[in-house]
């Protein structure tokens, strides 16, 4: 068992970041949610994975932007905080977060589609106001305008 383990890991850190950014690993279901930076990134050990893999793993909400913390002013800030403060709100009262189309993103994230006992936090993200989509590439929207 250790070996098979030893196999698919250095198979993992052998691919290239182009191929792994694009392939979809499924689906996932989060164990515990260890801390919640803003709007569309949290952390959190992921069930059934290894530690080393799979314990306070980089979460990037796909399909949604939302206002910075470190935002470019202080109306984009208080956006920010908002937003986090409702993320905060539907992760900790979850009774189930599921992780659908997940893929590799930049700095080592899992991106993915966030369902938080059956509803898309993306959609609710943006339902409320606190987002807008987003596919990638540039921002999309000038939180300070």
């Amino acid at each position: 068992m250790k070996h098979i383990f030893l196999w698919v890991f250095a198979a993992v850190l052998l691919q290239s970041p182009a191929s792994a950014k694009d392939e979809d690993y499924g689906d996932l279901v989060v164990s515990q949610v260890t801390s919640i930076y803003d709007g569309d990134t949290f952390r959190a050990d992921i069930q059934g994975l290894h530690p080393l893999i799979g314990s306070r793993i980089g979460i990037r909400v796909a399909g949604v932007d939302t206002p910075e913390m470190r935002g470019k002013c202080e109306k984009e800030k208080q956006l920010a905080r908002a937003a986090k403060q409702f993320t905060v709100g539907m992760l900790r009262s979850a009774k189930r977060v599921e992780l659908h189309n997940v893929k590799r993103g930049k700095y080592f994230r899992i991106v993915a589609d966030v369902i938080i006992d059956g509803k898309s936090l993306t959609s609710s993200l943006i339902n409320a106001g606190h987002g807008v989509p987003y596919e990638g590439g540039s921002k999309a929207k000038n939180w300070c305008a």
